[in-house]
């Protein structure tokens, strides 16, 4: 199974991902793990990345692409994975389903997390983390709209959208049902 998982910022994907993967023994991708180890790292690299999270911006595609390119690897594709926070542009879009053609596989459900933009505010505040201030996380659910919300239509025939309102255990089983009816 090839899951992406899709929804704005604070709709519990990572959470979310990490629940699913175990339940369904498929590798979890996450970019913004991979974002936090690079920034970690203190590297060029992860310098370059840290300026992006901390304007609320996105990292630029041709970074991004590489890390996850990186990630996929044929036998990854193989066994299954679930990617969360990639894609986030139609364009990284394209680029993945062209990489995943070269490997042969394709994602197989799109699960769109659902979930009203104040409540994810309120989520994201209660983080505590330093580059989640209001006017960021309003600027992320903005960049959300414009540039991935169209990711729902690029994916439209793998699309299955989740209400992500309620506890953990709630959502996963709401996400759980939604594969199955897909499979």
């Amino acid at each position: 199974m090839r899951i992406l998982i899709v929804g704005p910022p604070g709709a519990g994907k990572g959470t979310q991902a990490a629940v699913l993967s175990a339940e369904l023994g498929v590798v979890h991708i996450s970019t913004g793990d991979m974002f936090r180890a690079y920034v970690d790292s203190e590297t060029e690299l992860g310098r370059q990345v840290k300026a992006y999270l901390d304007a609320g911006a996105l990292v630029p595609d041709e970074v991004t692409n590489v890390m996850v390119a990186q990630q996929l690897t044929e036998d990854v594709c193989r066994a299954g994975f679930l990617l969360d926070g990639f894609p986030r542009t139609v364009g990284q879009a394209e680029a993945l389903e062209a990489l995943l053609r070269d490997r042969d596989c394709e994602i197989d459900t799109v699960l769109a997390f659902d979930v009203p933009e104040d409540q994810v505010v309120e989520r994201l505040l209660a983080r505590g983390r330093e580059d989640d201030t209001e006017d960021v996380i309003r600027h992320r659910q903005q960049l959300y709209r414009e540039e991935t919300a169209p990711l729902l239509d690029f994916y439209s025939d793998r699309l299955v959208t989740v209400p992500a309102v309620g506890s953990v255990p709630d959502v996963t089983a709401r996400a759980l049902d939604a594969l199955r009816t897909r499979a």
